[in-house]
């Protein structure tokens, strides 16, 4: 399928996002089984929205789907009306106040609802994201990087969820704040933040694809989260476990071109799996706001000299990054030769033929990810 970049040049010199009825795209978009690459699909091809409505019945029916019908026109003014009411605005693709950061992505939302200060997304972003049962170590860090990030001029972006989003949105309040829903932006998920959320719609902006009223469901998470990734320069993951939907946000990341930034913590405490993965795998170590405007080549934000990472890690020569790709490659050979009976450590050394340095710290990951067991005598073995 062509990708969003691939229908910029058709949709752009035709105008579709000033042109077309908003409703045509709303009708577009809630009709069942379109989906955003569906819908940039079909515009591309039948050169606007309402012509695209017009062919989808025969195109269901070429694919085997009977009484297909498209969403009502009713439908899509009840939408609109109750975006209105509640204060919402519409944001087509390609249209002037859209956030040029998402119109490169090929899933890219057709449409978003906005609500409050909707010139925060022509501005510069970076996402900050982590674990929801976040540790008061981990609010903190969360906190002074808000406040760090926003004092050097970026717009912090996340998702609105308990933990480390709520502290980010909250400590970057002042200088501005994006929050990304996953249901519709006059539903305020979880209830506890309704008092943040409209201090967001004062200062900030509330942003989703979803539907007015839309009460969010498990699948609207991670497409939230690739609108919070592909909204930022660089998602910053503070605390986040081995299997979490912060992981899926900074995969999301990675797969768009952004920078994945972690900060570490201790390898006894699983919030900080996730972001220790990430570091293995080639992250950008974060310990304040000044990291992250390094690794953006942006001008540091005024912090104080002797500001030290929360963690507790002391700040030294950065080890070059491996690429993500021939780390794992070291983890699949040493996977592959281990089995359930115990190997020496000095016998796969000599299997592998690979440099210390290279194979000693795999050795740590794979056996802290508890993927291999270390045995007394220099004995290793496959723990699955």
């Amino acid at each position: 399928m062509a990708g969003a970049a691939q229908m910029a040049a058709p949709m752009a010199a035709g105008g579709a996002a000033e042109r077309d009825d908003p409703l045509d795209w709303l009708r577009l978009i809630r009709s069942r089984r379109v989906g955003a690459v569906t819908f940039h699909r079909l515009v591309a091809e039948h050169g606007s929205a309402r012509a695209a409505l017009a062919a989808l019945p025969e195109i269901a029916r070429a694919a085997g789907v009977e009484d297909y019908a498209v969403c009502p026109v009713e439908v899509a003014q009840a939408e609109l009306r109750s975006g209105r009411a509640f204060g919402a605005q519409l944001l087509l693709w390609g249209g002037p106040d859209y956030p040029a950061a998402l119109m490169d992505l090929p899933d890219a939302p057709p449409v978003l609802w906005a609500r409050g200060q909707t010139a925060l997304l022509a501005r510069p972003m970076v996402a900050m994201v982590g674990a929801r049962n976040a540790s008061s170590l981990g609010l903190r860090m969360a906190r002074r990087l808000a406040e760090g990030l926003g004092q050097g001029g970026q717009v912090v972006v996340s998702g609105l969820a308990r933990g480390i989003d709520t502290a980010a949105h909250e400590a970057a309040l002042a200088s501005g704040t994006v929050a990304v829903m996953a249901g519709g932006v006059d539903v305020t998920y979880p209830e506890e933040n309704a008092d943040l959320a409209r201090s967001i719609a004062a200062t900030g902006c509330l942003v989703s694809e979803q539907p007015m009223g839309c009460v969010p469901q498990t699948r609207h998470f991670p497409l939230r989260n690739r609108i919070i990734s592909g909204l930022s320069r660089a998602v910053v993951v503070v605390e986040a476990a081995a299997r979490s939907g912060s992981l899926i946000t900074a995969r999301d990341a990675a797969d768009q071109g952004r920078e994945v930034m972690a900060v570490p913590g201790h390898p006894f405490d699983a919030r900080a799996a996730g972001c220790n993965m990430l570091l293995r795998d080639g992250a950008t170590l974060v310990r304040h706001a000044g990291d992250v405007a390094e690794a953006l080549g942006l001008s540091a934000p005024n912090l104080p000299e002797t500001a030290q990472p929360e963690t507790g890690i002391l700040p030294g020569p950065t080890a070059p990054r491996r690429p993500l790709g021939d780390i794992a490659a070291v983890h699949g050979q040493i996977l592959a030769r281990l089995g359930p009976s115990p190997l020496a450590e000095d016998q796969l050394i000599r299997d592998l033929a690979l440099p210390p340095s290279v194979l000693t710290p795999a050795l740590v990951s794979l056996e802290l990810e508890g993927r291999i067991t270390r045995a007394p005598g220099g004995l290793l073995s496959r723990a699955d």
